[in-house]
């Protein structure tokens, strides 16, 4: 009588993988592949039609500008500059809404605020664009004179504002109405994630429950804050519709004054403005601030992610 031979116990550290894992795998694998192939045909494509742009004659320009760099320079101010006041607007904003759903609300209404929030990420950039022009404008005509009357010592606030009230400070409050439901939703999510044994050990030492966010909760959720941040800031500087809708058409300008007539203009409210017709020039010359918006964006995310590693790696 033989007995009956056992396989040899696998080695320590390794797993077998069935048929769905390796579906899922093989499935997720595909699905990053095929987002690095989108921004690779973006590019190619920004690049083969934008090309010309470079060196488009002067006269394509406008008033003010000599060349491509200048005027893409322009447009270029114009974007940082909405986006930033839309974050300083958002952001903090967007870091409460995320801590009170996640850690101080209770959750009967947590649930519905999330909700809500989640909702109004869904709301079309038109219906934006539209409300902005239409209606936060002039309500906020009141609020840009009590800032030009009582800070018009700041070049920001100087000059002499527009009675319309479609400035350019209206178009970055309507930008940090709609990157706030993103920002939030990622953040509450990020917050959430935090391991509650560290919560529950910070309370027991005597920490208080804001002691707590800011040693337990903001530590851990760094990465994901910051991804946060950098989706709601790629979404203000790629914004089209809102921001054409509340400002005129014109040429790119440099102008630190938030609230006159004479607004800047952002790269991707000149493309949809100008875009039309069958003059080549014009075309090649978006398409190049195009190009010249994308790897910008793409420097700043990167920039963002590497100061995120460092930073954890001092941490640990």
């Amino acid at each position: 009588m033989t007995t009956p031979t056992l396989d040899p116990p696998a080695p320590a550290g390794a797993r077998r993988f069935g048929l769905g894992d390796r579906v899922f795998s093989s499935l997720a694998q595909l699905a990053g592949l095929t987002i690095l192939i989108a921004l690779a045909a973006v590019f190619v494509f920004l690049a083969i039609r934008g090309i010309p742009g470079f060196s488009a004659d002067k006269s394509i320009y406008g008033p003010g500008s000599t060349n491509f760099w200048a005027y893409a320079g322009k447009a270029l101010f114009g974007t940082c500059l909405s986006a930033v006041i839309a974050m300083i607007i958002a952001v903090p904003f967007s870091l409460g809404l995320a801590l009170f759903i996640s850690h101080y609300a209770p959750r009967r209404l947590a649930v519905p605020v999330a909700y809500v929030i989640d909702l109004l990420a869904a709301v079309p950039s038109v219906v934006f664009g539209l409300w902005g022009a239409r209606t936060l404008a002039p309500a906020l005509v009141p609020t840009q004179d009590w800032l030009n009357a009582h800070l018009g010592w700041i070049p920001l606030f100087g000059g002499t504002p527009y009675s319309a009230g479609r400035t350019i400070f209206v178009a970055a409050v309507v930008l940090a109405i709609m990157i706030i439901p993103i920002t939030t939703a990622i953040c509450r999510e990020v917050f959430a994630q935090t391991p509650r044994l560290q919560e529950e050990a910070a309370l027991a030492l005597g920490a208080t429950r804001w002691e707590m966010v800011r040693y337990a909760v903001f530590p851990h959720s760094r990465s994901g804050v910051v991804a946060g941040i950098m989706l709601g800031l790629g979404r203000a500087m790629g914004e089209t519709m809102a921001v054409a809708m509340i400002l005129s058409a014109g040429d790119p300008i440099v102008t630190f004054h938030l609230l006159t007539s004479e607004n800047p203009q952002t790269i991707a409210s000149n493309i949809a403005q100008k875009f039309y017709g069958d003059n080549i020039d014009i075309q090649s010359v978006l398409l190049a601030t195009g190009l010249v918006l994308f790897v910008f964006t793409f420097l700043v995310n990167f920039a963002a992610r590497g100061l995120v590693a460092r930073s954890e790696r001092r941490l640990s």
